[in-house]
C-alpha cells in the first residue's frame, strides 16, 4: 500500500530535497537548476527556500543568495572557529581605496571605472584590479556606449567576505543618480 504525504509533508521533503541539492553542489545553483532537477514549479522552490532560509537562521549554516545563484555557506559568526580549524592565515586587509570601491560597486552595480572615477575624484584602476583578484569583484558584461567599457558587479565571495546572504542585506542608502554614459 502507497503511503499518501499530506500537503505539509510534501513541502517539508521538498525543502529537504533543496537543501540536499545545495549542499551537494560544488558550486552556486540557480533557481531554474533546482527547478529542473526536483521536477516542480519555481513558485514551489522560492517557497522551499524561504523556509529553508529561515530555518537555517539559527543553525551554523546560512542560505546565500546573489543575484539568481544560491548556495549553502557556513554562518558568518563562526569564521573565527574556521579559520582556526583551517589554519587559514589572514588573507590580509582591504585598503580604505579598496573598501570604498567596493562599497561604491556594491550599492551602484554594475558600473564601469569611469563611474567609479567620478564618485572617487581619483583613478581606480589598480583598486579595481586588486579587487578582481581577491574575486571581491568580476566583470559583469560591457556598457552599450563608445568604447563598450566593462561594467563591474560584486561576487558570492563578496557576500562571503562580508558575512552577508544577499545583497539587500546592505545597509539602506540613499545615492544621487550617476551618469550611465561614462
Amino acid at each position: 500500500m502507497r503511503s499518501r504525504f499530506t500537503v505539509m509533508e510534501s513541502e517539508s521533503r521538498l525543502v529537504q530535497m533543496v537543501e540536499s541539492l545545495l549542499f551537494v553542489a560544488g558550486e552556486p545553483l540557480t533557481l531554474a537548476d533546482l527547478t529542473r532537477a526536483l521536477e516542480v514549479s519555481a513558485e514551489a522552490v522560492e517557497q522551499a527556500l524561504q523556509e529553508l532560509a529561515t530555518h537555517l537562521q539559527t543553525r551554523g549554516i546560512r542560505l546565500q543568495r546573489h543575484g539568481d545563484e544560491l548556495q549553502l555557506v557556513s554562518a558568518p559568526e563562526a569564521a573565527p572557529a574556521i579559520t582556526r580549524l583551517l589554519g587559514l592565515q589572514a588573507s590580509g586587509r582591504l585598503s580604505n581605496a579598496a573598501l570604498e570601491v567596493l562599497a561604491i560597486i556594491a550599492y551602484r552595480q554594475p558600473l564601469t571605472r569611469a563611474q567609479v572615477d567620478a564618485i572617487r575624484g581619483v583613478d581606480s584602476s589598480g583598486t579595481l584590479r586588486a579587487l578582481l583578484a581577491r574575486d571581491l569583484i568580476s566583470e559583469a558584461g560591457r556598457l552599450e556606449t563608445i568604447g563598450r567599457p566593462i561594467l563591474y558587479a560584486t561576487t558570492p565571495a563578496f557576500l562571503q567576505q562580508f558575512g552577508l546572504l544577499s545583497l539587500t542585506d546592505l545597509p539602506p542608502l540613499d545615492l544621487p543618480p550617476i551618469d550611465a554614459a561614462q
